[in-house]
């Protein structure tokens, strides 16, 4: 079906999918553990420190473990994110996912148009009889423009 210069797409049969996501180092749940641990240690030393006399310490680690726990709580969230195109049958279809809300655009392949928004760095706007979608946010700038060659052969291969 195509040449095998794809960096970013998988090829599967007939149909060409491309992957996209955050690059997150630790899952929800490692981040869980270490937020587990993290609150052991903090309450037992909060807990030494009530017991010899410093009332305030334990109040500032309860603190200290609802800012952790919030900022902990914002990074899982968004772990997960990603943009998911797969090119198959005549359509590409486009799965967007942010912070567990999903968004699907579906467009004929032969009304596509693959541009950026603006410079070459930035996002990549997939459109069709006025609906639009920007994708690309999940690889560096300066590897987008590959991303939108890539798009643009595969809709003209298929």
């Amino acid at each position: 079906m195509m040449n095998s210069t794809l960096r970013f797409a998988t090829i599967e049969g007939n149909q060409v999918r491309w992957s996209l996501r955050r690059n997150c180092s630790v899952t929800p749940l490692q981040l869980m553990w270490v937020f587990l641990s993290l609150s052991g240690v903090s309450t037992g030393i909060g807990f030494f420190f009530w017991m010899q006399g410093a009332t305030l310490v334990m109040p500032f680690a309860v603190l200290e473990l609802l800012a952790l726990g919030g900022a902990f709580w914002m990074y899982a969230r968004h772990s997960t994110d990603g943009e998911h195109i797969s090119l198959e049958d005549g359509r590409l279809v486009v799965k967007l996912e942010c912070a567990g809300k999903f968004e699907t655009a579906e467009f004929q392949k032969m009304w596509v148009r693959v541009e950026p928004v603006a410079d070459d760095s930035s996002l990549i706007e997939l459109s069709e009889r006025g609906r639009t979608v920007r994708v690309g946010r999940y690889i560096r700038p300066e590897l987008r423009p590959q991303l939108a060659r890539e798009i643009r052969s595969a809709l003209r291969a298929a």
